[in-house]
């Protein structure tokens, strides 16, 4: 029990300490930073000047913001200021757009597609995790699309969480709130007939990812395998035997399974404790777990700091090693589980699911 209060108090003390993230629409940005449309859609209720609570909608909004990206910052970092932002260290928006029908927001991210040549007209969802506000969320997906060189068009679902690390409950509430609004955004997203569509989801919002395809494959089995090209899961704050059971509901699952695992995750660690359970799906100690799906496992416990929830997305090491590998949005979106040699790492497979091991020694050594 002391454990698990000093996992919480260190969680607290963090949120404290640092700035919360805020929507700020700037007319310009600043000096060499790079834009970057997100298409977004949001469960949460609209604020007025294009933002929105931490409150719950039924009814889903969908936009589009641009976000310019700061120079000179480190790979994974997003610093958020005390007072007015700097868009010359900042992220900031500088462009927002809301659309009054779904049919609106399709055309719009279908000529957004069309203005790529073949071949780069990838749809890539993010999905944000635990205690994370609107403004958090978008600027998280912009930073994971640039840093990691993500072509395509890059999307963001927001759900409605509560953006306090006191609101675990209400967040998974939220969480499982929120599927029939991340259901119809996958419908819009779908009918702009991306050449291929990527889902990226963190922490909590794994749970509502896997809920949203479960039902989704209920209403339609065999459409997920169809429509969803890959899914990468960062972080999952899921139960192994939740999850397990919803890879058998849903059947046919995207061609592409990646799970981010990390054994010094104290997030996971805390919500582990806290439900009652060995541990989450985001940081299982065996392959065997998971042995009978076909996933790839990248183990990223070398690379993880602090709480290290989010290491996949926060270490410049981990994002340069990945970075660098050849075709790794190809490898993401088709057939990475056949092809562990694009990662250096140790590699294991049990049956038909495969561990890779990565290290900042892999890191060094794959480094030019």
């Amino acid at each position: 029990m002391r454990r698990h209060i000093v996992l919480v108090l260190c969680l607290v003390a963090l949120a404290a300490c640092a700035p919360r993230g805020a929507l700020y629409l700037m007319p310009e940005p600043g000096p060499g930073a790079v834009e970057r449309t997100v298409f977004i859609g949001t469960t949460r209720t609209p604020d007025p000047g294009g933002q929105f609570s931490n409150l719950r909608s039924e009814a889903l909004t969908l936009g589009s913001y641009t976000v310019a990206i700061p120079p000179g910052r480190a790979a994974g970092q997003i610093a958020y200021p005390y007072g007015a932002p700097d868009p010359a260290e900042d992220f900031v928006t500088t462009d927002a757009e809301l659309f009054d029908r779904p049919s609106a927001f399709t055309a719009a991210l279908s000529r957004n597609l069309r203005t790529r040549p073949p071949g780069e007209r990838t749809a890539v969802i993010f999905v944000h995790g635990f205690n994370t506000n609107f403004a958090e969320g978008l600027y998280r997906s912009a930073q994971l699309a640039h840093d990691f060189g993500i072509g395509g068009v890059t999307l963001h679902y927001s759900w409605p969480s509560a953006g306090s690390p006191f609101g675990y409950a209400h967040d998974r509430d939220s969480a499982l709130f929120a599927r029939t609004g991340f259901d119809e955004f996958l419908d819009a997203v779908i009918a702009a007939k991306p050449e291929q569509l990527l889902i990226v989801a963190h922490s909590m919002g794994g749970l509502l990812t896997m809920e949203t395809l479960r039902q989704m494959a209920l209403k339609a089995p065999g459409r997920v395998g169809r429509e969803i090209d890959g899914l990468v899961l960062l972080s999952p704050d899921i139960d192994v035997e939740v999850f397990r059971s919803q890879v058998r509901d849903i059947g046919r699952m995207p061609r592409s399974v990646l799970v981010f695992t990390s054994q010094r995750d104290r997030a996971l660690l805390l919500s582990a404790r806290l439900s009652g359970q060995r541990d989450r799906l985001g940081n299982i100690e065996s392959l065997e777990d998971v042995a009978d799906l076909e996933v790839t496992v990248l183990d990223v416990t070398g690379f993880s700091r602090g709480l290290g929830h989010f290491t996949a997305g926060s270490s410049p090491d981990l994002i340069r090693l990945l970075r660098g590998v050849p075709d790794l949005e190809r490898a993401f979106n088709s057939g990475a589980p056949g092809r562990p040699g694009l990662l250096p790492g140790t590699v294991i497979t049990v049956r038909n699911a495969t561990e890779i091991i990565l290290s900042p020694l892999t890191a060094l050594a794959a480094t030019p």
